[in-house]
């Protein structure tokens, strides 16, 4: 029950294949040949080779590569004489602020030596005023004495210059 037949004609045909090699590598070859003969047209017709492309390509990512590496390299270098003129700008500027401390610290002190002076020659305008005041009130209560020491005083005066004459 089993059939044969089928199986023979798988064999066959495979025979018959194998049976005639040189046809079979004759045709691979010339499909092989169509291929490369066809590729090499379509680049010549076309003009672009890929190979070259590519190589052209890397060459100009190369050059990119290189000058954008050249431009970090001048951007970095700015960048570092910005820094250091910016940080020596700060330091003329903490070195005034240090100055104008000083100065201001200078006027307070001299600010506040001159307010105590002159509290002190308030204090002394006032006791003055006092004193004053006290004097002109001791004057109006004896008027008489005031006027009797400046008579005598003339007084005196003409008796020395009739003496001398």
């Amino acid at each position: 029950m089993i059939d044969l037949a089928p199986r023979d004609a798988r064999t066959s045909a495979f025979t018959r294949l194998g049976s005639q090699p040189i046809a079979l590598t004759a045709a691979a070859l010339l499909l092989l040949i169509t291929g490369v003969t066809s590729i090499a047209i379509w680049r010549v017709y076309t003009g672009t080779a890929p190979e070259s492309d590519r190589v052209v390509t890397a060459r100009l990512l190369q050059a990119r590569t290189a000058q954008a590496s050249e431009q970090l390299v001048e951007k970095t270098k700015g960048l570092e004489a910005t820094q250091q003129e910016s940080i020596d700008q700060l330091q003329v500027v903490q070195d005034q602020l240090l100055t104008v401390k000083r100065l201001l610290a200078s006027q307070q002190a001299d600010t506040k030596r001159l307010s105590e002076q002159v509290a002190t020659l308030t204090e002394s305008i006032d006791g003055l005023k006092q004193s004053f005041a006290s004097a002109q009130a001791t004057e109006t209560e004896t008027p008489s004495v005031a006027r009797k020491k400046p008579a005598r005083r003339h007084a005196s005066l003409r008796r020395r210059s009739k003496s001398r004459s």
